[in-house]
């Protein structure tokens, strides 16, 4: 009884904390992850206050933490929307991934780490938080602006190309080696494009089996199938992330719209404490000596995002600001990359990659939002324009009479 006590004591403090910490954030203008994972690191082992009775409440709540964040974003997407999507923006998507996979891989050779963290490393470094990017979008006013679709087509690839990551980065950090990682790749392949046809074909179908007359029935319905889905794909080394993603997908219409409202709470909560476990589980006096070479891979990888916009808007026939725009929209780092790191560290892959992968979301989070605003200052305007081309008059001036 006293331990139940404990731990009532600590997850009611924590849940209070960190709903105080998400109204400052929002306060302030900020993103509440680098709060939440700041919270983490004081909590945890060698933190201010570590917690002992509650460790384990945190972790399976941590779990339940990445399933709602996939799920939730499956249900963004319908299946028809993820594949037009693929179509129109697989350049744009690819040369994304070739300028920020690439610089995460290098940097974990260069540090004298192995191949397999270089794969993490580089997972990390290439996805952007869809998160904190749809928030930014939102509270900057710039969801009817041309650069949108290119930075929501961009997000789509990279949320579709998780799904075939994530079981590939789960196989080599399990020691199954290159031909291991081939064939969770190859079963990841076929369970996506299997779940996509039907999605595409019998998506209404399955939407309609599960009503949305009955909010209590929906709510139970949809949450028992994701984690059960999600549990099968543990279990089949497919990723349980990537279930809840396939969930999200193959609900449509009305049942979608619904589960999205009323999943939005739980998603919140539990992805707040997956967050505060990813920083329990990371050494605040690790950090230090990582903390430089985080902002040195912060800074390159940034730039790339803004290449990545600047390309991406250039291929839809935008003017160079919303280049710029959909550039720096690009740049913050959040749930992929923790998700990832999370991986690498339940395997011990490499014990600097925690504290680098927490400094590196923390910089790119924080300074993604901020240097987003910059377009909005009338003097980086004017910097943009003298950048330019003039283009000359489309013909001869007529002359006045």
């Amino acid at each position: 009884m006293h331990s139940t006590t404990i731990l009532l004591i600590e997850v009611g403090a924590l849940l209070f904390a960190l709903g105080m910490l998400g109204r400052l954030g929002r306060r302030i203008g900020l993103s509440p992850i680098p709060l939440y994972l700041l919270a983490g690191l004081a909590f945890g082992h060698g933190g201010l206050v570590p917690l002992s009775a509650s460790e384990q409440f945190i972790e399976v709540g941590a779990e339940i933490g990445v399933i709602l964040l996939l799920v939730m974003l499956g249900l963004e997407y319908s299946a028809s929307e993820l594949v037009g999507n693929l179509r129109a923006a697989a350049p744009a998507g690819l040369i994304d991934a070739l300028l920020n996979a690439l610089p995460g891989a290098g940097f974990a050779l260069l540090l004298g780490w192995g191949w397999e963290a270089a794969v993490v490393l580089a997972g990390i470094t290439w996805v952007s938080s869809s998160g904190v990017i749809a928030k930014v979008l939102a509270d900057l006013g710039r969801l009817g602006n041309r650069e949108t679709p290119v930075i929501l087509s961009v997000l789509v690839i990279e949320d579709l190309a998780m799904a075939f990551y994530l079981p590939l980065v789960t196989a080599v950090l399990a020691g199954a080696g290159l031909l291991g990682g081939a064939k969770a790749l190859a079963v990841a392949v076929l369970t996506v494009v299997a779940v996509l046809v039907v999605a595409i074909r019998y998506g209404n179908a399955i939407s309609n089996f599960v009503s949305v007359k009955d909010p209590e029935a929906l709510l139970l319905s949809v949450l028992g199938l994701t984690l059960f889905v999600a549990g099968v794909a543990a279990e089949l080394h497919v990723s349980a992330a990537v279930g809840a993603f396939l969930v999200g997908i193959a609900l449509s219409g009305q049942v979608a719209h619904s589960a999205v409202q009323m999943l939005s709470p739980l998603r919140d909560l539990f992805a707040a404490v997956f967050f505060v476990f990813f920083g329990l589980s990371t050494d605040p006096a690790a950090m230090p000596p990582v903390l430089l070479p985080a902002l040195g891979l912060a800074a390159l990888t940034m730039l790339t995002k803004v290449l990545t916009g600047v390309f991406g808007g250039r291929r839809r026939g935008i003017a160079l600001p919303g280049q710029v725009r959909a550039g720096l929209a690009l740049m913050p780092r959040g749930e992929f990359s923790i998700v990832i790191a999370g991986l690498a560290v339940a395997s011990g892959v490499e014990p600097e990659l925690a504290p680098l992968a927490t400094a590196y979301v923390l910089i790119t989070v924080v300074s993604g939002p901020l240097l987003a605003r910059l377009p909005d200052y009338s003097w980086f305007k004017t910097a943009i324009r003298r950048r330019m081309p003039v283009r000359p008059p489309a013909g001869p001036v007529p002359a006045a009479d």
